[in-house]
């Protein structure tokens, strides 16, 4: 990945790991699919309308919208609804680190399904970099409860494993479709606001709810805007460039942007275990780019003077 597609991927984690600040707020007040409700149609109106702003036109062949509905239903449906469930019952922290099991299930996912994203050594010492560093930075307390909470655990995983399946069926996707990365982000998240509609419709019956309070009107607005309409523009300008299991590496980010953002914003106190656990993702991603292990073996196999 070159240097403007890991500016990407960082700001990419920077809003995601948003999310789960935003979720747990306001999860409190909402039922989980209400609130994925709001988040993508929310997300969908602000895609629409500026896509009529900037006038990039959107198909009106059904043809070429048909394969975002099961895209759209395995990128943001069934994820948004599995992790905002969950974190009723688990912390953030917990979520993230199994939300980051998300680049385990790719890499074996596109494995077997693409044939140029195949298991290689430097991918699985990324992986188990990764996610060793995620453990370590946010520490051992935050899997004290596991086990304690299984249905939500295994909601958070099987997100993880949705992300997974999404990432390599996404690419197929949108290069079929030859549209841009704006359209084809507006496509899918408008997708996914109309198969939540109606189930959040019955299930919660939203209109008997009490009016939320500013807080989570703050954080519905910040999953909308900045954690799903512009991420996943994003999302679809690297998923075009880097390939899905670099792209999943992102999830990997997300505790690094929420530590730092703590630590620069609020002036929370940053612990040696939070220093040694970016230090071990930041090797992963060394190891996933590349660049560096072919450099050792360029130093390796040169002369000695």
């Amino acid at each position: 990945m070159g240097a403007g597609e890991w500016g990407m991927l960082f700001t990419l984690a920077l809003l995601w790991g948003g999310s789960f600040f935003f979720i747990d707020v306001a999860v409190r007040n909402l039922p989980p699919l209400t609130l994925v409700l709001l988040r993508l149609s929310g997300a969908a109106l602000t895609l629409n309308i500026t896509v009529r702003l900037i006038g990039i036109p959107l198909p009106h062949s059904w043809r070429q919208w048909r394969p975002f509905f099961p895209l759209s239903l395995i990128m943001c449906v069934l994820p948004f609804s599995l992790i905002s469930w969950g974190q009723i019952w688990i912390s953030s922290g917990l979520a993230s680190i199994l939300n980051a099991t998300t680049p385990l299930f790719t890499l074996v996912i596109a494995h077997f399904l693409t044939v140029d994203e195949k298991l290689s050594r430097p991918r699985v010492v990324a992986v188990v970099l990764g996610l060793s560093g995620i453990v370590v930075m946010i520490g051992t307390a935050a899997l004290r409860n596991i086990g304690s909470e299984v249905l939500a655990q295994f909601a958070v995983l099987g997100a993880a494993m949705s992300y997974g399946f999404a990432g390599v069926t996404g690419r197929g996707v949108q290069s079929a479709g030859g549209l841009s990365h704006l359209a084809n982000a507006t496509m899918m998240v408008t997708c996914a606001a109309l198969l939540v509609l109606p189930v959040a419709l019955l299930v919660d019956q939203p209109w008997r709810l009490p009016l939320p309070g500013p807080a989570v009107w703050g954080s519905v607005l910040g999953l909308a805007v900045m954690s799903t309409a512009l991420a996943y523009i994003l999302y679809f300008r690297l998923l075009s460039t880097a390939g899905a299991v670099n792209l999943t590496l992102v999830t990997f980010l997300v505790p690094v942007t929420s530590i730092a953002l703590g630590t620069l914003v609020l002036h929370e106190r940053l612990y040696a275990n939070h220093v040694f656990g970016m230090a071990l993702i930041a090797a992963g991603l060394l190891a996933i780019d590349g660049r560096l292990v072919s450099w050792l073996r360029a130093r390796a196999g040169s002369p000695q003077y």
